[in-house]
């Protein structure tokens, strides 16, 4: 559950980055969110998870 936070947390500040940044409006980013909101609600937020999931894996695992 760590992972799951700290990647929501991460992908927050890249959206809000994005939105100050002028590389985002805001119709764009409320778009982009109510697509988040709705996909975890879909079959596919499992997969997306599971898939999330692996890469952190990966990631962390490269050190070792």
């Amino acid at each position: 559950m760590t992972v799951t936070v700290s990647l929501v947390l991460l992908l927050a500040i890249g959206l809000g980055a994005l939105f100050k940044g002028g590389h985002l409006r805001t119709g764009a980013a409320v778009v982009a969110v109510l697509f988040g909101f709705y996909l975890a609600n879909t079959d596919a937020a499992p997969q997306v998870n599971k898939t999330v999931t692996s890469i952190t894996d990966a990631i962390t695992g490269i050190g070792n």
